[in-house]
C-alpha cells in the first residue's frame, strides 16, 4: 500500500505561507509570480527552477512569458498541499531572489540589472 503524504487545510497553508513572502494559495495550489528584466533572464529563471525541481523530484507547473514566470505547486498524489510543496517553494524563493549581501567584501557585486524580482502576487 502506498502511503499518501499528509495535506494541510487552507488555514494551515495560510499560516505556513506567512514564512514565504510572495507565495499565496489559490484554487488548491500555492503560487508565486516572478518578474524579470526580459527573455534571457526569464529563461535562466525557468532553468534554475527546473534544476531545483528535478533535484527535489517534485515538479511545479510553470507559466512563462517574456518577463514573467508563474510557479504553481501541489502534490497531486496527495490531493493537496504537503510539506513537499512548501519546502520546494522555500528553496525556489531563496534561490531566485538571492543576491550578494551589500557591503560585504566577498568579491561578489551582484548584477546591476533588474534581473529577477518578486512580482505582484496575483
Amino acid at each position: 500500500m502506498v502511503r499518501k503524504d499528509p495535506t494541510y487545510t487552507e488555514e494551515q497553508i495560510a499560516e505556513k505561507l506567512r514564512a514565504i513572502p510572495g507565495w499565496y494559495y489559490e484554487d488548491k495550489w500555492i503560487r508565486r509570480q516572478y518578474k524579470t528584466d526580459g527573455w534571457p533572464t526569464t529563461l535562466m529563471l525557468v532553468n534554475a527552477i527546473g534544476y531545483i525541481a528535478e533535484a527535489a523530484n517534485h515538479h511545479p507547473d510553470l507559466s512563462v512569458t517574456w518577463a514573467k514566470v508563474g510557479v504553481k505547486l501541489q502534490t497531486h498524489s496527495a490531493g493537496g498541499i504537503t510539506d513537499k510543496d512548501l519546502e520546494l517553494a522555500r528553496k525556489i524563493e531563496d534561490t531566485m531572489l538571492w543576491r550578494p549581501e551589500a557591503g560585504r567584501t566577498t568579491g561578489l557585486e551582484g548584477t546591476p540589472n533588474k534581473f529577477v524580482r518578486g512580482g505582484d502576487p496575483r
